[in-house]
């Protein structure tokens, strides 16, 4: 389903004077949907056995401190050789779909960042980036709607094309706040009761996403998605991420 924006102008005339006749054409004029305000994916690829992780961590905190937590939307992908799975004795945050992240983007360290996806960068340089990011706009705009019927919640995300036209890919994804377990630390030390936080837990909508094409004034309105869920899992704690890619990065999140 297709919403494009038009402004109908109506003409008044004089009293007593007959009307005269406008032409289909000249009555629809179509107006430019105003500018957005780009917010920024930060994805971090992070590690439970990374020493220097928590440095990262304690940086993104001070960057959605500075610009705003809708401003800098954070996502810790546990993957890579320094990330962990699950064992019966202790609780691993990596994924398939991390590892598949990793490996996909070739990085040889832990931890690295993303800004926006337009490569790969130290944590000591994420502030430069995010701030050049941040200056633009959004060539799109995503709204989430989530409901919640009994236990089962769904999402649904309406994009609508701002600037241009845009094709790539929408992606959803999951992730959770307050995840207690153990993290290596600076000084080489293990913390077992370590608080994670932006851990991703599932792709939503498959690893890469899916294709979207979405024309200037348009409103692209997706299929309602079944979010995942697990018993070990906190639905509290539980957001909702989207954001529109292609090979020159990402346009909104």
């Amino acid at each position: 389903m297709n919403i494009k924006t038009y402004i109908l102008f109506a003409f008044a005339t004089l009293a007593f004077m007959a009307c005269s006749h406008i032409d289909e054409d000249e009555r629809l004029i179509y107006v430019k949907p105003a500018a957005v305000q780009r917010s920024v994916l930060l994805e971090d690829l992070t590690g439970q056995r990374c020493i220097n992780c928590p440095k990262a961590s304690d940086e993104i905190k001070l960057l959605q401190e500075q610009y705003g937590e809708d401003n800098v939307i954070a996502v810790s992908v546990h993957s890579g050789p320094l990330g962990f799975h699950s064992t019966s004795q202790l609780v691993g945050l990596s994924t398939d779909t991390g590892d598949e992240y990793f490996n996909h983007w070739q990085f040889d360290y832990q931890p690295v960042g993303m800004i926006n996806r337009k490569g790969g960068c130290e944590y000591t340089t994420w502030n430069t980036h995010i701030r050049e990011e941040l200056e633009k706009t959004a060539p799109v705009n995503i709204n989430l709607v989530v409901t919640t019927e009994g236990s089962q919640k769904s999402v649904q995300a309406n994009v609508t094309g701002v600037d241009g036209n845009i094709t790539g890919k929408l992606q959803l994804w999951l992730t959770e706040d307050n995840v207690t377990a153990f993290q290596m630390m600076p000084d080489g030390t293990r913390d077992m009761n370590y608080l994670h936080q932006h851990v991703l837990r599932a792709a939503i909508n498959g690893t890469w996403g899916e294709d979207i094409s979405i024309k200037e004034g348009e409103t692209s309105i997706s299929q309602i998605y079944s979010l995942p869920t697990s018993s070990e899992w906190k639905a509290e704690d539980l957001s909702v991420i989207a954001f529109v890619y292609n090979e020159q990065g990402v346009h909104q999140v």
